[in-house]
């Protein structure tokens, strides 16, 4: 009887050993001749329980669902195998719990945008409602195409594109500069009037193909004490994230072509009033980052900035952490040992930090946290942005925080004031942020807000009581804001 028994439980070890040495296996299969030859990318697996949305547009910021990637080349056709060791969000492939899925690959080798679901080019797959077990043997082929996004144009709002020479040297292939250029409601008619020109960034995934719809027929009518002007709406897409019009070892010469490249040619095509007192910027989030950074960094070429809820300007407190410290702090642990947060809600945790980041660093490249690396830090022998933050427990490096502190724009001010920035900024700083920032940015606007009012500046730092990310662009403050650019363009020049 033992020696059945000893028997027995053999052969159920040896079916359980069976069972969990088992390992999915999935071959994604891209057809001869789709790509025009050997093509460098990321090769996702997106997974989801709604089966109402296509999943290759995750992950949701705020409720990410599993999905799994790796890097490729691959020829104009063939395949790409994923096993159970697929490294992804929030964990390999083997880890992805049993239950029913809808599932899709995507191959993103696209180089203008940091959202592989809108890069054009890019490929796909169809969804495949599977009842994930463990072991599933799946194939998908990319039989899909992601097209241009199509730009809606009107005889007021057009497109602007523009062959970058700095970029294109830069990367080596043509890039190409794009923009939406809305003209006021009067520009036929008032056929020898020159305008003053806004220029807009959007927030971090914003992009300029879906900015100044509502202006089709042309911009805002001019109120009491107000001009009109022609708005110029700019995104910031890089295959990186939001490239916030800084040059960087990575993004490359962003700024640079954005000043001497876009800016001359608006001029050249439209009846702009080609001054930097009739030139200003303003934008929200990432955007709001970009717009402070070029009013700072062209002071000559900009007469104004008005930022609403930016990024980081100061990291002493980079969301909350200070990244100069001397003993380096953790990016996932407050000093007193709870879990760090990285967005709320009314009062209510919606993010951690750590599970962002393994999200952002699954996404590979065009994360929001990837993306301030990709613009802040120098590059390794591989080509690739130093990292900030040891991705085990979160701590900051030192090493590389060293190279970050050219682009802290607090800083930056602090060392260039005295040395005739006090002058050239006069009159041109507005920045506003509200006092409970859903992604906790307004202890940096504290810091600035000391700086300005330190140097005697007439900077205007307004932190907005009870109001997040997400409310604080209010319609009185965004009037406030157009009127208060028309006051700055009257001081130096009259309306025809």
């Amino acid at each position: 009887m033992r020696r059945v028994l000893l028997y027995v439980s053999c052969i159920a070890l040896a079916f359980s050993t069976l069972r969990l040495s088992a390992s999915p296996r999935v071959v994604i299969e891209i057809p001869e001749k789709a790509l025009s030859g050997p093509t460098s990318g990321r090769m996702y697996l997106f997974t989801s329980k709604d089966g109402n949305r296509p999943p290759y547009t995750g992950p949701n910021w705020f409720s990410p669902e599993p999905f799994y990637a790796i890097d490729v080349t691959v020829d104009s056709g063939g395949s790409v195998e994923f096993d159970g060791k697929t490294g992804g969000f929030p964990a390999t492939l083997n880890a992805l719990e049993q239950g029913k899925y809808f599932i899709q690959a995507l191959f993103d080798f696209d180089i203008y945008h940091s959202d592989h679901a809108k890069g054009a080019g890019n490929l796909y797959s169809e969804v495949q409602e599977i009842e994930w077990t463990g072991e599933n043997r799946l194939k998908f082929e990319l039989t899909e195409v992601i097209g241009e996004f199509p730009f809606e144009k009107t005889e007021y709002r057009q497109q602007v594109r523009l062959y970058s020479p700095r970029l294109s040297a830069f990367y080596h292939r043509e890039i190409v500069q794009k923009a939406t250029v809305v003209l006021p409601r009067s520009y036929y008619e008032a056929t020898h009037t020159r305008f003053p020109v806004i220029y807009t960034i959007s927030g971090f995934g914003g992009t300029h193909e879906t900015m100044g719809r509502s202006m089709s027929q042309g911009g805002p009518e001019a109120g009491e004490g107000e001009v009109e002007f022609i708005r110029v709406f700019l995104d910031g897409q890089c295959k990186w994230g939001h490239h916030v019009y800084a040059d960087s070892a990575k993004n490359g010469p962003r700024g640079a072509a954005l000043i001497k490249e876009l800016i001359p040619e608006v001029d050249r095509r439209y009846r702009t009033v080609s001054a930097s007192t009739a030139r200003f910027v303003t934008g929200h989030s990432s955007g709001g980052w970009s717009s402070l950074w070029l009013q700072v960094n062209y002071p000559d070429v900009l007469g104004g900035v008005w930022s609403t809820a930016p990024d980081p300007v100061d990291f002493r407190d980079y969301q909350e952490v200070d990244l100069y410290a001397e003993n380096p702090l953790s990016l996932y642990i407050t000093p007193e040992g709870e879990r760090r947060p990285l967005a709320r809600r009314n009062g209510q945790v919606m993010i951690w930090y750590e599970d962002f980041g393994r999200m952002d660093d699954g996404l590979g490249r065009g994360g929001q946290l990837k993306s301030f690396e990709a613009v802040f830090s120098p590059l390794d022998r591989q080509g690739r942005p130093l990292l900030m933050w040891m991705r085990d427990e979160g701590e900051v490096i030192p090493s590389t925080v060293k190279y970050w502190i050219e682009y802290d724009i607090n800083k930056l001010i602090e060392r260039r004031w005295a040395t005739g920035l006090s002058e050239k900024l006069a009159g041109k700083i507005n920045v506003f942020m509200g006092t409970v920032d859903t992604f906790y940015l307004e202890g940096a606007c504290e810091f600035l807000k000391k700086t300005m009012r330190d140097l005697d500046s007439d900077a205007v730092i307004e932190l907005h009581p009870d109001r997040d990310h997400f409310n604080l662009t209010t319609p009185d403050l965004m009037l406030r804001i157009r009127k208060e650019m028309s006051t700055a363009y009257l001081k130096h020049h009259t309306v025809e």
